[in-house]
């Protein structure tokens, strides 16, 4: 076997194993130094495991030789692929330029500690992406889980304690309806691999057992994904979370359990989740439609520009949410888009924020005043990230908005009033965003703060590549669509071993 063979069980044991090794040393910057060379090589792996699948179809690896459905099997489509490629990029940026950040924000005596859970972290989502079987997947969930409180409540805001204690407790139950849900699916079939467990469900997909477990499943992702109403987690955990924590997370850690949903619905259910498609649209859509509306109302009025971009993010889960629930081949692509898309927005956007704090000491608003004169690069580099969040033609956000309209307008007499839905949304994004740059560059800034104050220059030219790849990717769409277009083609298909 050749290593191309091993990519999908390397991009879970290369971190798994840097863990315990960036545990022993006793240096905070070795430790931190060692993590992004993992999560660089993570993304080097995952970067060929992505080539290698769009060339030659979905990979497979057999644990321990042992063949599906009775061996654990690692399954790669494109779909999983994008979700790799998110999470080991996530990483690399929020290290890279987090850097000054977690310095400031961890004890260097428990930063080889931290920096472990943050490769355990990533070891459990990367997991996640290409587990075939359903179990596996709640034991990556779990693992990821884990290292993920210990990163959020790693800071010293002492907030983001009762913030990680509401996560961990309605993650616990997202996790538990999960695995009821799959517990109630193994007694129906015999199987938990996803690919025959779709084979085997065809025959007792309206049952009454197996319509509970889709209903178990269904609530447990969307706790998990922070789809509204049950958001309530997400915005004191990316406000309270170490700002290169709320980088890493924001760009990956909803999309991930998004993910297992559609795979779920579409390569499992064959887009029957709840029984009937339009049951789960019935579901889906109106939860949605009140995340885009609601989030985006809730985010015009907050005076932390993190708490405003982490109600932002649970109408972004909206769109995605949105775009599953029309349970069609053009609406799971846009599905898929927007998750890459809005992935690299926040990412950027969160950047900018990491560093406006490093500056100003603080994300209020009231203390970002005048920031865009004292910023002006990092500033830029701000409002073209919030461009692609809006949709604005010539950045990545719009591409992915445009595939969801016309999918929307295809779904039937009420495609109307979902496009509508997301031009409201859209405009009120322009709004919650207008509410602070204006400030940034028209208010006063605190007093004797009024000098112009950028941060290094290697964490601007960062900042810039991270906000310029958002004007990259929507003129040059080619990859992202490749991999959306390939991955809905696997999940309708049902996959293979």
């Amino acid at each position: 076997m050749t290593l191309s063979d091993h990519l999908p069980v390397l991009q879970v044991i290369v971190p798994l194993l840097a863990a315990p090794l960036v545990i022993l040393l006793r240096n905070g910057f070795l430790a931190w130094l060692a993590t992004l060379l993992t999560s660089l090589c993570a993304l080097g792996l995952g970067s060929q495991l992505t080539a290698t699948v769009l060339a030659h179809g979905p990979q497979h690896y057999h644990v321990g030789g042992w063949a599906p459905p009775f061996g654990i099997s690692l399954s790669v489509d494109a779909f999983s692929a994008l979700l790799v490629l998110l999470i080991s990029g996530a990483s690399c940026l929020a290290l890279a330029g987090g850097r000054l950040s977690l310095r400031r924000d961890i004890d260097n005596r428990r930063a080889p500690m931290f920096y472990g859970a943050w490769l355990i972290a990533v070891a459990g989502l990367s997991g996640i992406a290409v587990a075939g079987d359903a179990f596996n997947v709640f034991v990556f969930m779990e693992i990821s889980s884990l290292a993920t409180y210990i990163l959020i409540a790693g800071g010293r805001d002492r907030r983001a304690l009762s913030a990680v204690f509401k996560y961990l407790i309605i993650g616990t139950i997202g996790a538990t309806f999960y695995l009821i849900g799959v517990g109630f699916i193994y007694m129906m079939t015999g199987t938990l691999n996803f690919a025959d467990m779709a084979v085997r469900l065809e025959g007792v997909i309206e049952t009454r057992p197996v319509v509970i477990a889709a209903g178990f499943i269904t609530i447990g992702l969307a706790l998990k994904a922070a789809i509204f109403p049950l958001h309530v987690w997400l915005p004191r955990a990316y406000t309270y979370a170490p700002n290169a924590v709320t980088v890493f997370i924001a760009a990956c850690s909803t999309k991930v359990a998004l993910y297992v949903l559609l795979r779920f619905n579409f390569a499992v259910f064959h887009g029957n989740l709840l029984g009937h498609s339009e049951l789960f649209s019935a579901f889906v859509i109106p939860l949605a439609l009140s995340g885009i509306l609601i989030a985006s109302l809730v985010a015009v009025y907050q005076t932390n520009l993190k708490k405003l971009l982490a109600f932002s993010s649970v109408a972004q889960v909206g769109y995605i949410a949105l775009a599953a629930g029309l349970t069609s081949a053009s609406g799971l692509l846009a599905a898929m888009l927007h998750m890459f898309n809005h992935a690299l927005a926040k990412g950027s956007l969160f950047l900018c924020v990491a560093a406006f704090a490093l500056v100003s000491g603080d994300t209020s608003l009231k203390r970002l005043q005048g920031i865009g004169r004292r910023m002006p690069w990092t500033m830029g580099a701000f409002v073209i990230a919030g461009l692609s969040l809006i949709g604005v033609p010539g950045t990545a956000g719009f591409i992915s908005k445009w595939y969801l309209i016309v999918a929307a307008l295809e779904f039937g007499q009420v495609g109307f009033l979902l496009v509508a839905a997301i031009v409201v949304s859209s405009l009120m994004a322009v709004a919650y965003l207008w509410h602070f740059v204006e400030g940034a560059y028209y208010g006063t800034p605190p007093a004797g703060e009024s000098g112009p104050m950028e941060v290094s220059l290697p964490l601007r030219c960062l900042i810039w590549v991270a906000a310029l790849s958002n004007i990259f990717f929507g003129l040059f769409p080619q990859l992202p669509l490749a991999l959306a277009r390939s991955g809905t083609s696997a999940l309708l298909q049902g996959g293979l071993y």
